[in-house]
This record gives structure tokens, sequence and C-alpha cells, in this order.
């Protein structure tokens, strides 16, 4: 594999300068924890929506997709496809919704409609998912840089890790979006050079890239079967649904850019832009990978190599000096800007739902303070995590990720529709579905989840009484054991009475006033 260049070298570190000079750019203006978490008002709709695509699109957009795509069909696609069906229905009145009800944390509507509980179970589980996300980001970006430079992998988590908590610290929230705009341009482009290059190198072009593809079942859905115990269409269409209404409906970091927005209408445009872009880019790196394995199946390829090594390898052997440097640094940039947003939503979940109930009635100077110390502790902890995982090393990234969203997804959906379509839901019932819902997760995770590498044994062997359905499904599962059970139980208690807006019926009622 050829090294990097003079030149590309100077790009990356024209890229990490430019990044370094956004964080301290807006550092003199980062004196309240509002500005610090929000900069309400700060951005245009269309810089908002780049945010949300940019934070949305990380290392494991531009390496686990074509990854996938390499080594399978398409069927983990179908989970982002899922995304614009599902909320085209429903970001016009969630989006307005949080903004009345919410100051900060997404937790607090949690709270507020079930009491603290509630709150501290849904994000402690959005914690568990950003720390495990952020550390297998950090390790991908980590493994693809060795790969190009032979760099030690420890050293490149060490930079890119110290970067990312220097920009966070500096310039918040405002540095966090205008860095997310910067990288929406440089992946939109990166993912069209690599697309165009690969498909003009492969002999015979796009039909033959189709042809080869379908020969070698590197195309479709599929499986089709209506079965839940393998991963076929029928499973990612259900995940899907509820991804879609988890990540953008109950997770800190996206119902974060909706507070940011000047008003209603441009939080709406903005979730607009930012979800009618990530599918198009999702599918451009899913088809890098399916054209990767068609050129190399026409090339040779060093035997065995991992499929997340398969992008790196393609653009280091067969892209020319600048280009390299280009995609390096869009790499590099897309892991620090997905985590950047990722650690200032940790750092204000850790602030507002912790801190702040711990010590109330503080001043805002400590408060900020505190908010920076959070932002360094959770980035330290992304980085150890990082390294277990070269430590431990890790395959099929992106399924990981995704086995990760099902499995501590918690039933947090389910406690958001109970608490927005049903009036009848009350906190002890709701109470009870969570530990219904725990319990579950825990019986389901532990007889389905093998140890050992000669003769791996389930965690805990039932037999027949083992859960055997795919674990994407567990996710699903949980969501709906929180609302079956959390409403069967509130039968059993007093209604609620509830505040102003907390409802979908009272909020759409109250909507013009």
């Amino acid at each position: 594999m050829n090294h990097l260049h003079f030149i590309d070298y100077c790009i990356i570190l024209l890229v990490l300068g430019i990044t370094l000079y956004l964080g301290f750019r807006f550092a003199k203006r980062q004196d309240t924890t509002e500005k610090y978490f929000l900069s309400k008002g700060n951005f245009p709709a269309w810089a908002l929506g780049l945010s949300l695509l940019s934070t949305l699109i990380s290392s494991v957009t531009f390496l686990g997709y074509p990854a996938q795509g390499y080594t399978s069909n398409w069927v983990l696609l179908v989970q982002g496809l899922m995304v614009p069906i599902v909320l085209l229905g429903t970001i016009w009145f969630i989006v307005p919704l949080f903004r009345k009800v919410i100051g900060l944390s997404t937790y607090e509507y949690f709270e507020k409609r079930f009491g603290g509980f509630a709150r501290y179970y849904s994000s402690s589980s959005f914690i568990i998912r950003q720390f495990a996300g952020m550390g297998t980001v950090l390790f991908l970006i980590a493994v693809a840089i060795h790969e190009m430079t032979t760099i030690s992998p420890y050293l490149i988590l060490a930079v890119v890790g110290f970067v990312l908590v220097l920009v966070n610290l500096k310039g918040g929230m405002q540095a966090v979006i205008w860095l997310d705009v910067f990288q929406g341009f440089m992946l939109f482009a990166s993912g069209i050079i690599c697309l165009g290059v690969l498909l003009f190198s492969i002999n015979g072009g796009v039909p033959e890239a189709i042809k080869v593809a379908s020969e070698n079942n590197r195309t479709g859905f599929g499986p089709y079967d209506f079965r839940f115990d393998q991963l076929t269409l029928i499973v990612m269409i259900i995940n899907g649904a509820f991804y879609a209404i988890q990540k953008y409906a109950t997770d800190q970091t996206v119902v974060q850019r909706y507070l940011t927005a000047k008003s209603d209408r441009a939080a709406e445009k903005a979730s607009l832009l930012g979800i009618s872009l990530t599918v198009p880019i999702w599918t451009i790196f899913m088809f890098i990978g399916t054209a990767l394995f068609v050129f190399y199946k026409q090339n040779n390829l060093p035997e065995g190599m991992k499929a997340e090594a398969v992008f790196p390898h393609f653009i280091m052997t067969e892209l020319p000096t600048g280009v390299i440097g280009f995609l390096v640094a869009a790499l590099i940039s897309a892991a620090i800007c997905s985590l950047s947003a990722d650690l200032n939503s940790l750092a204000a979940v850790g602030m507002q739902d912790y801190y702040k109930k711990l010590r109330p009635k503080k001043t805002d100077k400590e408060y900020l303070y505190m908010s920076k110390t959070f932002v360094v502790l959770s980035g330290l902890i992304s980085i150890a995590i990082g390294a277990l995982y070269l430590v431990l090393g890790n395959e099929g990234v992106l399924g990981v990720i995704f086995t990760i969203y099902a499995i501590f997804s918690g039933g947090i959906v389910g406690i958001f529709l109970l608490g927005l379509f049903s009036a009848r839901a009350n906190r002890q019932g709701v109470n009870i579905g969570i530990i219904t819902c725990i319990l579950f997760t825990a019986w389901a995770f532990l007889t389905s989840t093998p140890i050992g590498v000669k003769e791996p044994k389930l965690l805990l062997d039932l037999g027949n009484f083992n859960f055997t359905h795919h674990k994407l499904m567990l996710g699903v599962y949980s969501h709906l054991v929180v609302i079956v059970v959390g409403y069967i139980a509130s039968l059993f208690f007093p209604k609620p009475v509830l505040e102003p807006n907390l409802l979908y019926s009272s909020w759409k009622a109250n909507r013009h006033n």
C-alpha cells in the first residue's frame, strides 16, 4: 500500500487547522450555559439541516457502509430508508412540541410526563448508547488511518480525541454547528469522487457492476422471509421505524438541534433538510461497498484483509496524491464532527439531568465550568472505550452499532409514545412497564449471547425458554413491552392531571396560542 505524500499530509493538517480555528473562533462567546449548549437563534435553517446531516453521518457511514456493501447486500440500508417514511408524518408536531415543553434536555419531557424514574432511565440509556457509539467511531478512525499510514492506531486515537475535546471545550455549540456545515460539503464531495472513480475503474462500467453484484448476492434487501430470527427485510423495516422515532424524537443529539433554531418553522425546515440528505449519502456509501466488491473481483486484493480495511486500501492504492489527502481529511473530519455533537449532548444531559438536580440554585458560572468538565470526562471515557476496542478487536462494526442501538434502546420509544398519545398512562403504570422492560431485556440478552471462541456457550441457557429472535428485534420488543405493560398497569391507578402541551391532543388544541 502506498504511503501518504507530503501534499496529502498538508491537506490533512489544513483541515485539522480549520477544525481547531472554528473551535477557538467562537471561544469568547461561550460565557453562559445557554450559549454553550444552544446558542439559540444564531444559525440559519440550512446550517442546522447540514448539522443534523453531519451528526448522523460519521465514520460509521464512511467506513461501515462500504464494508457492509462489500460483504453483503443492502438490507442494513433499510433502517435509513425508514427514517423519511416515518418522520415526514411526525416531525411537524414533534419539533414545536419539544420547543414548548423543554429547556435543554430531551428527558425533561419524560419527567414532566411520568416523573423522575422515567427521566433518569431514559437519560442513562442515552448515555450508555452514546459512549458505545463514540468508542466505535474512534476505533474505526484509528484502524482506517493506521491502514493508510502505518501510524500507531493508539497515537491516532489520542490525537483525534485531543482535537475533539479541545474544539468542544472552546467553541461549544457554535463551533459544533459550523464544523458540521464544513463537514457536510466534504462528505458529499468525497462520496461522489470515490463512487465516480470506482465506477470508471470497473471494466464494463455500471452495467457490469450491477451484473456482477447481482450474481454474487450483493444487491437487494433480502432475505425476504417473514421471520424474526434472522436479519430479514421485515426485521429491518420494523426496527427502522422505531429507530427513526428514537433517533429524531428521543435522542438528545438531534433534539438539541431543534432547540437552537430561531423559530419552530426554522427547526422544521432544518429537520426536513437533514432527513432528505441523509438517505442519499447512506445510499452512496453503500453503493461504494458494492462497487468495491466488483472492482476487486476483477483485481487482486491482499489475502486476509478485513472488510473495514478494503475501502481505505482502495483509497491509498487507486487514487492520486491530493485526492487521497482530501478523503483522509474528510474521514477524520467526519469523526470529529459527529463526535463533537455527541460530546456536547452528553455534557448537556450530564449538566441538566444530573448535576443541576444534585446542586440546584448554583450560579451559571459554576454550571458552565462543570459543563466543560463533563466534556473533558466524556471525551476521555470515549477514547478509553476506543482503545479497548483496539485491544479486543472487532468484527462487522456496522452490525455492532445497530445491535447496540437495539439492546440499549430500553423501551424509550415506548415511554415517549405512551406519554404523547395516551392520556390514561400515568407515572406508576409506566414505571411498572420500565421495570418489566428491564427484566425482559436482561432475559433476552443473557439467553441469546454466546461467550467463548472454541466452544461458545450462552451466558444463560434456559433451553426452550431462550430468546431466539434476531437481536435487532430486541429493541423493538422492549418498546412494545413498555407500551402494553405500561398502559395496562396504568389502569389500576388514578388518571393523571397533566400540564398543557404534554399530550399531542392538548398541544394540537393549543398550538396557535
